[in-house]
């Protein structure tokens, strides 16, 4: 066997989500079965992580082990993976990677990117892309909120349960480290970015969904940053929406 890592982009409008599940209507799912139609066998992939239903990724990884009498290189599973694939998921890039290599473990850092629309009316081509957010709010505050949680923090307060997660959890279990969180301003459109060494369930919409709160003039940043001071208090309830949501990059130590 020869184990690859992929790279792939996808619009998540029409899918479940990336993790397979019944029914087969998620981006691993049509994934899997594009692989197997090439292989004319059952193929299992292993990804960096999960996007839900709605997130879209301009670089998500997964990993997989090609049977050795498979005589394509990595180049060639660009073409033959695309020519199976519907035109909302592309293989970007392929290459080969240790046979011990995981597309999950191995990952040091990621970087998700998140678009508000501040227009009037929202472009129709825009739908389902951006948070749409025609009202007025402060961006200066928001860039502001958003440098609140740079740093290793508890992030408990900004995180959705999963419904998998340990009764008693290690002290450090919802530790992470976000390098950078900014905010580019293009007219209209807000792009917000958040580079850390790891993110957990919905927790960049409810950081975006929070600092947007202080924008707002809603919440200060006294207030944003007491939830992460505190811990222990009651979790945020405010969740941007999925469709804004993009895993921009995923980052291995090479």
């Amino acid at each position: 066997m020869s184990r690859l890592l992929y790279t792939c982009a996808y619009d998540g409008l029409a899918y479940c989500g990336w993790q397979s599940q019944r029914g087969g209507n998620s981006v691993q799912d049509t994934i899997e079965t594009a692989m197997s139609r090439i292989l004319k066998e059952p193929v299992r992939i292993a990804a960096s992580g999960r996007t839900d239903a709605g997130v879209h990724a301009h670089a998500q990884c997964f990993h997989a082990d090609v049977p050795a009498a498979c005589r394509m290189n990595a180049e060639n599973w660009v073409a033959a993976l695309n020519a199976h694939l519907p035109a909302d998921i592309r293989i970007m890039h392929v290459r080969q990677v240790a046979d011990d290599f995981h597309a999950r473990f191995d990952a040091v850092g990621k970087e998700y990117e998140y678009l508000i629309s501040r227009a009037e009316v929202l472009s129709p081509f825009m739908r389902g892309r951006v948070w749409h957010v025609p009202h007025s709010f402060d961006a200066a505050a928001l860039a502001e909120a958003l440098r609140v949680y740079e740093g290793t923090h508890d992030f408990r307060r900004f995180a959705a349960n999963r419904g998998n997660e340990p009764a008693e959890p290690p002290a450090d279990f919802y530790i992470r480290t976000i390098f950078c969180a900014s905010l580019q301003e293009e007219g209209d459109l807000l792009r917000l970015r958040f580079h850390g060494n790891g993110f957990m369930y919905r927790m960049v919409r409810l950081l975006v969904g929070t600092a947007h709160q202080v924008a707002r003039g809603r919440m200060s940043r006294g207030d944003l940053a007491a939830m992460l001071d505190k811990p222990l208090g009651g979790k945020t309830r405010y969740c941007a929406p999925a469709e804004g949501l993009y895993l921009h990059r995923v980052f291995y130590e090479k």
